[in-house]
């Protein structure tokens, strides 16, 4: 199975992946909890935070559940995210030497593009399924509508300033499979422990394709 299938198989599995920034372990099973009971269980744990790796430690043992790690820059991010427990990779751009890692880890990679000379790069080294990031800076729904005209055979997850208000912008689109978005975890409910909350919050973001 090629590292593209894989990532269009975890892109497919719910209309948002949750962008996470987890700065507590302790957060990190219950919040997969609440995500994955509310019908999100493809989750995006970013590099952002010293907890980061711990936190997708937490995570993949969370049944139900496909935790990836997020913002790979380097080479040493893909070998640290493997080994912590990352089932995929999603980084804001793409290096060969990031592609040549997650390759060697056989990590499957949602690498990202923000133009048509990008995606175009990467759909010659056999990535057809691509982030599109920062997806509102770089023209919204609108941008990767026309994008998508000329290039029929990439689909992408945008991320970056989706929000409730123009995820079905996104989602309506034929190239766009599902979206990453952090409202659905947001951090002063993690921070206070209301999964309850984000788990409403979450089914509510399964339904954006209704």
């Amino acid at each position: 199975m090629s590292k593209t299938q894989r990532t269009r198989e975890i892109c497919a599995l719910a209309p948002i992946i949750p962008v996470l920034v987890v700065d507590d372990v302790a957060h990190a099973r219950p919040l997969a909890g609440a995500l994955i009971a509310g019908g999100l269980p493809a989750l995006e744990v970013t590099l952002r935070t010293p907890a980061a790796l711990d936190v997708i430690r937490a995570m993949a043992d969370v049944p139900g559940g496909v935790v990836g790690a997020g913002t790979l820059v380097t080479p040493e991010d893909v070998r640290a995210a493997k080994e912590a427990g990352a089932q995929f990779g999603v980084s804001p751009g793409a290096t060969d030497a990031l592609i040549a890692a997650c390759v060697g880890e056989d990590l499957p990679l949602l690498p990202g593009a923000a133009t048509a000379t990008e995606a175009m790069a990467l759909l010659e080294k056999g990535y057809d399924m691509l982030k599109f990031f920062p997806a509102e800076a770089s023209g919204g729904a609108p941008a990767l509508k026309a994008i998508g005209a000329p290039l029929p055979q990439i689909t992408f997850c945008p991320t970056g300033g989706v929000s409730p208000s123009n995820a079905r912008d996104y989602l309506s689109l034929s190239n766009v499979i599902c979206a990453g978005g952090s409202w659905v975890a947001p951090k002063q409910m993690v921070q206070s422990g209301d999964w309850a909350g984000i788990e409403t919050l979450a089914r509510e973001a399964t339904r954006l394709m209704d």
